[in-house]
């Protein structure tokens, strides 16, 4: 190997140990990351992490783009494990998908979908990634469009439909801005039951099955959508 590609090496290696000393860092200090704390948990002068990234923000908006695209990339695995099943389960495969990386990553769910972090401007470079769940489910309800599986769904009007509207042009042709609106609406409830289970609201009210709960909650926006 060449010079040139060593230090390409190492660098990139340096730089997934910085990521993963931050992420043991948010366990603890949630979005407060310091680049001082990190580098003195590796072992190096605070000046050396600066070569990696340049700034505090920087190294969120990676490890932000990183919990994106780890979580979208189990939401697209199950919506495709679950394509030859009926649109509501696919939906619901989705839902399930979500709530186990967000329960085997809390700190990384906390850090996308929880409080903003105070002073924090996200890039647009964040923007792809963190469409990707909402685009999945999106995509489910396109295709039951496409299939003649959709039934009655709610009227919007207004400045919000032209909004919905242009946001449709993204999804696919002819897809009517109410769709889009129960779509996204989908994509709230899931990121609502899902944050309600690890920021503790479910407490004394659905303590033994959550799971259950989180399809109940899906099922709910199914219909919500009018997928049949």
């Amino acid at each position: 190997m060449s010079a040139s590609g060593v230090r390409a090496r190492v660098r990139a290696e340096m730089t997934e140990e910085i990521k993963t000393v931050a992420r043991r860092h948010l366990a603890t200090d949630g979005a407060n990351l310091s680049l001082r704390a990190v580098a003195r948990d590796m072992g190096m002068a605070s000046s050396a992490v600066y070569r990696y990234f340049a700034s505090r923000d920087d190294l969120l908006t990676a490890l932000i783009i990183e919990a994106y695209d780890s979580v979208g990339d189990a939401a697209e695995r199950a919506a495709a494990a679950a394509g030859d099943a009926g649109f509501p389960d696919q939906l619901v495969a989705v839902g399930h998908a979500v709530r186990e990386w967000a329960l085997a990553e809390p700190h990384q769910w906390a850090l996308i979908y929880g409080s903003p972090v105070p002073g924090y401007q996200a890039p647009q470079d964040t923007v792809g990634p963190a469409t990707r769940v909402i685009f999945q489910i999106a995509a489910i309800v396109r295709d039951a469009h496409a299939a003649g599986r959709i039934g009655p769904q709610p009227e919007i009007s207004g400045r919000y439909s032209e909004e919905l509207a242009a946001v449709a042009e993204q999804v696919g042709p002819n897809i009517p801005p109410r769709l889009v609106g129960t779509a996204m609406a989908a994509f709230i409830q899931l990121c609502g039951a899902v944050s309600a289970e690890l920021f503790g609201q479910l407490n004394n009210s659905v303590d033994e099955d959550r799971r259950g709960f989180l399809e109940f909650q899906m099922r709910g926006a199914a219909a919500f959508i009018g997928l049949t």
